[in-house]
C-alpha cells in the first residue's frame, strides 16, 4: 500500500479566485482530478477563504485536498513567501492574523495604483475588480496579477509578463513594498494553528544565503524544491539544501490559471510530489498538535 501511495502525485501549490487565481477552488480540484493527480493543495495568498469549497468538492469527487495558505513576509529586502499546510484554518487567532495581512495588501494596492497614475498609467481599483468579471467576495483580495490583467486590457502592456516587467515586478517603477511580518513570525503563526510551515520557491529570491539564514533562524519544516520557476540545476541545489537542514522537500506548480491566454507560473500538475511527502507533512502537523 505504501509503495502504491508513493506513485500518486500531488500538486502542493495552487491559487484560486480567493486570491489571485483565475479558477474557483472547486475548479482547481476538478482539474487536478482530470489531470490524473491524487490530490491538490489550495494555497491562496493570505487567505483561507477557498478551502471549504475545495474540501467539499474533494469529498464529492473523491480527491484529496490539502488545506494550505501562502503568507506574504519580508526579509533581507525581499518579499518572502511562506506556505502552510494542514493548519486549523478555522482557528480564530490565525484568521485574525490573516485579516491584518490582507489589510496591508489593500494599502499596498492603493499605493501601487497611485504610483501607476503618477507614471501616466490610468487604472483604478474599480477597473481592476471589473476585469475579474465578478464581485470581490469577503476575505478575497486583489493581487498584482489582477492589475497586470487590467494593464493588458487597457493597452498599457502587451501581455502579463510585459505588465510585470514594465510596471509591477520588484524593481519596476510601479512596484511598492509595504511593511510585512518577518518569515519567522509567519512560521510561528502556522505552527500555532497546528500547521506545517514551508519556505516557498527559494529560487525566486536570488539569494541562497538569505534563504539559509531564514531556515536557520525560523526553523521551517519544509522547503519547496520543485517549482515551475526552478530549473533542473535549482532543483538539485535546493534538494541538497533541504537534506542539509533536514527539511521535507515539497513541490507544486504555483498554478494561477490562464490570463490573456498564458498560464501564470505553471500548469496545474506540472510540478508535483509523491504521496509520501504528503504523509510526512501530515505527520509533522499531527506532531505539533
Amino acid at each position: 500500500m505504501k509503495e502504491q501511495n508513493n506513485l500518486q502525485r500531488y500538486d502542493l501549490h495552487t491559487h484560486t479566485q480567493a486570491s489571485d487565481g483565475m479558477q474557483s477552488p472547486a475548479d482547481n480540484v476538478r482539474w487536478a482530478k482530470e489531470k490524473g493527480l491524487a490530490g491538490v493543495a489550495i494555497t491562496d495568498h493570505d487567505t483561507v477563504a477557498g478551502l471549504e469549497e475545495a474540501l467539499e468538492e474533494g469529498r464529492r469527487i473523491g480527491m484529496t485536498v490539502v488545506p494550505g495558505v501562502e503568507i506574504s513576509t519580508r526579509a533581507g529586502g525581499k518579499d518572502i513567501h511562506i506556505l502552510g499546510y494542514f493548519m486549523d484554518y478555522r482557528n480564530k487567532m490565525f484568521l485574525e492574523r490573516l485579516e491584518k495581512l490582507r489589510q496591508a495588501r489593500d494599502t499596498r494596492n492603493d499605493l501601487i495604483l497611485s504610483q501607476l497614475r503618477s507614471l501616466g498609467v490610468e487604472i483604478t481599483l474599480d477597473e481592476v475588480v471589473a476585469t475579474m468579471g465578478r464581485p470581490l467576495a469577503p476575505d478575497e483580495s486583489i493581487g498584482r496579477p489582477h492589475m497586470a490583467d487590467t494593464l493588458v486590457q487597457k493597452g498599457y502592456a502587451k501581455d502579463m509578463r510585459d505588465a510585470f516587467d514594465r510596471y509591477l515586478a520588484e524593481g519596476a517603477p510601479g512596484y511598492v513594498s509595504v511593511p510585512r511580518v518577518e518569515p519567522a513570525e509567519a512560521i510561528r503563526w502556522i505552527r500555532e494553528a497546528g500547521g506545517v510551515p514551508v519556505v516557498a520557491h527559494p529560487g525566486l529570491y536570488g539569494n541562497d544565503e538569505l534563504v539559509c539564514s531564514i531556515i536557520e533562524a525560523a526553523k521551517p519544516v519544509g522547503l519547496e524544491v520543485r517549482h515551475s520557476d526552478h530549473d533542473a540545476e535549482a532543483e538539485r541545489r535546493y534538494t541538497a539544501m533541504a537534506l542539509h537542514y533536514g527539511l521535507i522537500s515539497t513541490g507544486g506548480s504555483d498554478f494561477h490559471g490562464a490570463r490573456q491566454g498564458v498560464i501564470f507560473h505553471g500548469d496545474l500538475g506540472s510540478r508535483s510530489v509523491d504521496g509520501q511527502v504528503v504523509e510526512e507533512l501530515r505527520k509533522a502537523a499531527v506532531g505539533q498538535k
